[in-house]
């Protein structure tokens, strides 16, 4: 279950992990897969993801890829791994999210892990090289490594 923002544990520290760290976890012809992979088993760090991400996980393992039940192994990893850290999305977050997609031209998904990354002071770590990583709003998995 996603925690709403007052149950988040204490922001500063924490990688915000996007869907494509996840996918590319998962499957080892990604171009960032040991790096990702790297990144989710290691509990020493905090990881963190959006209730957005189970959809997009679930998209892209389970329907794109016909998939449903490695979709639903990597969500099940998602919610374990990131435990009180799975952000929910409230009407504030999507105000800035609306506001970020606006002035970086982003899709509202990948705004919404913007400004996650931004409320809670967190790194967000994403494959999307073109949209977030080549306009320094992420970090690539092997930076973050």
């Amino acid at each position: 279950m996603s925690a709403p923002a007052a149950e988040i544990k204490a922001a500063g520290d924490g990688l915000l992990l996007d869907a494509g760290v996840w996918v590319a976890s998962w499957s080892p012809e990604e171009r960032y897969a040991e790096a990702a992979r790297d990144l989710v088993v290691d509990t020493r760090r905090r990881a963190a993801a959006l209730d957005l991400t189970l959809y997009e996980v679930a998209n892209a393992i389970g329907a794109r890829r016909r998939d449903p039940i490695g979709a639903a192994k990597a969500c099940r990893s998602i919610e374990l791994r990131c435990r009180k850290n799975l952000v929910r999305v409230d009407p504030a977050l999507m105000e800035v999210t609306a506001e970020l997609s606006v002035e970086h031209g982003l899709t509202a998904y990948d705004a919404a892990y913007v400004a996650v990354a931004r409320r809670y002071d967190w790194q967000l770590v994403s494959t999307d090289v073109r949209d977030l990583v080549s306009k320094g709003l992420a970090v690539t998995p092997d930076a973050a490594v």
